[in-house]
């Protein structure tokens, strides 16, 4: 039996349930992370073809960079998505799943660009900028 993963915005308009396992969690700290969330941000990563997406009528799509563009609800204004335009999976934010979820940490990406504000002393693996597992947008 597969293992499916649910879940949403805060106000439940935009939903989606993931098939299948997931990546671990990576936490996100770059610039453009930091300003769409006002922290840094923690994801997994979905298959196109294991993620169906309810409410596509609220979900708003803006174009961060030429070569990404960051997923949200334009009713209540949770971040949900990052999308790569040339792969095939979507980053899911690790917060708007439903209980429990069953990730686990994985690593911190773009360090060197994170917030002069907090420190990172959990012990998991940090990358300057990424880890070649993990696709980012290049500009």
């Amino acid at each position: 039996m597969a293992t499916t993963h649910t879940g949403s915005c805060l106000c439940g308009k935009v939903r989606f349930k993931a098939r299948g396992p997931l990546r671990g969690v990576a936490y996100c700290h770059c610039s453009q992370c930091r300003r769409q969330t006002g922290h840094y941000l923690a994801a997994t990563n979905v298959n196109d073809a294991d993620i169906d997406i309810e409410g596509s009528d609220a979900l708003v799509w803006y174009a961060a960079s030429r070569f990404a563009r960051r997923g949200f609800c334009g009713s209540c204004g949770s971040v949900m998505f990052w999308k790569h335009n040339d792969l095939d999976e979507v980053s899911v934010m690790a917060g708007s799943f439903d209980m429990p979820t069953g990730l686990k940490a994985e690593c911190h990406i773009f360090v060197a660009d994170k917030g002069d504000y907090y420190e990172i002393d959990d012990g998991l693996p940090q990358f300057a900028r990424s880890t070649p597992s993990i696709k980012v947008a290049d500009d």
